[in-house]
């Protein structure tokens, strides 16, 4: 019995040598291989750096999620309240993290290849041992599908992004809220302090800024400026002869450039430069001449100011006599083509 288990052994024993050794043969055939590719390596073989990786698609991520926070704050916002600021950071903010996230790539991930001797010139081989250098490069990488979705989130984001301010031609996003306004017929005028205006108070050669009484002072359309003219030196255009009673005129305060605040009134000091009073937006110096209806005189605003029609009441305080002349703000061609609600 012990003679049999013997022969049992000795035949398991033969049998599992010869399974093991042709694993044993491709196992040192593999190590061949890898030793001769080694050897062939114009970059050198960097080991992996998970860490890097997750810190390449966790910035690319975010970028994502700021480029799509850009997206949402300009599709959820009206555009009166539209916040600039936040805009601005966001688009920052995704653009800074892609721009982080290739460092942290390239510094981490990439295997730097060391030479010290000058490239040779231009030679077949040589481009074949750049087409090489290339991929072995990229040989610590370990999750490239991963990496591959992450940076294609992170463009298709920016993407949209970049196409969202195209909804701003419509018809899908709501323009109305830039042709909204607070001024009504009748509607007192008031100074900064909420007093209302008087018209005998309005003198010649002086600035005045106005707003709606029991407005909100900033909404866009809210502010006007409000000057005095001898009457013989105005000629409005054509349906505006009441618009101006004893000489007192009003103007939206936002220029139509880019919309700053017209804040200057230039009074001609110097008759052969400056032959007449004008209202000017500091910023980019937008001049408008108040005697014709704001028409620009000087600078690159591209329509006039839209004129508000004035009364006075019985007891002598100014009013609106009715809604501005066009849209308020910079004249794109949206604003030039709607009307004033």
């Amino acid at each position: 019995m012990s003679r049999m288990r013997q022969w049992l052994l000795a035949l398991a024993t033969l049998a599992w040598g010869r399974r093991r050794r042709p694993a044993v043969a491709e196992q040192r055939e593999r190590e061949r291989e890898a030793e001769h590719a080694a050897a062939e390596r114009i970059v050198p073989a960097g080991p992996p750096d998970r860490r890097a990786e997750n810190l390449v698609v966790a910035l690319l991520v975010l970028a994502a999620l700021c480029a799509a926070g850009f997206i949402f704050v300009y599709a959820f916002f009206s555009p009166a309240e539209m916040p600039n600021q936040l805009l601005g950071v966001s688009i920052a903010a995704s653009l800074g993290l892609v721009a982080l996230a290739l460092a942290v790539f390239a510094r981490r991930l990439i295997v730097t290849e060391e030479l010290e001797d000058d490239y040779p010139r231009e030679h077949p081989e040589e481009q074949r041992e750049i087409a090489q250098l290339v991929g072995e490069s990229a040989s610590r990488l370990t999750r490239r599908k991963l990496l591959l979705g992450a940076a294609g989130a992170t463009g298709g984001a920016l993407g949209l992004a970049g196409l969202a301010p195209v909804l701003s031609l419509g018809p899908l996003w709501d323009t109305s809220p830039l042709f909204a306004s607070p001024w009504r017929r009748g509607r007192r005028l008031v100074d900064q302090e909420g007093r209302p205006m008087l018209a005998d108070e309005v003198e010649e050669e002086t600035f005045y800024t106005a707003f709606p009484e029991g407005a909100d002072p900033d909404e866009l359309a809210s502010p006007i400026v409000v000057v005095r003219l001898a009457p013989s030196a105005i000629r409005l255009p054509a349906g505006r002869g009441t618009w101006a009673p004893r000489g007192i005129l009003a103007y939206s305060k936002i220029c139509t450039h880019a919309g700053c605040a017209v804040a200057l009134y230039r009074k001609p000091r110097f008759p052969v430069v400056e032959p007449k009073p004008a209202l000017v937006c500091p910023c980019h110096y937008s001049t408008f001449d108040p005697a014709t209806g704001a028409s620009v005189i000087f600078g690159p605003a591209g329509r006039p100011l839209p004129q508000l029609p004035l009364m006075i009441d019985a007891s002598g305080h100014l009013r609106a006599a009715g809604r501005y002349s066009g849209p308020v703000g910079p004249a794109w061609w949206g604003v030039r083509s709607g009307e004033v609600k």
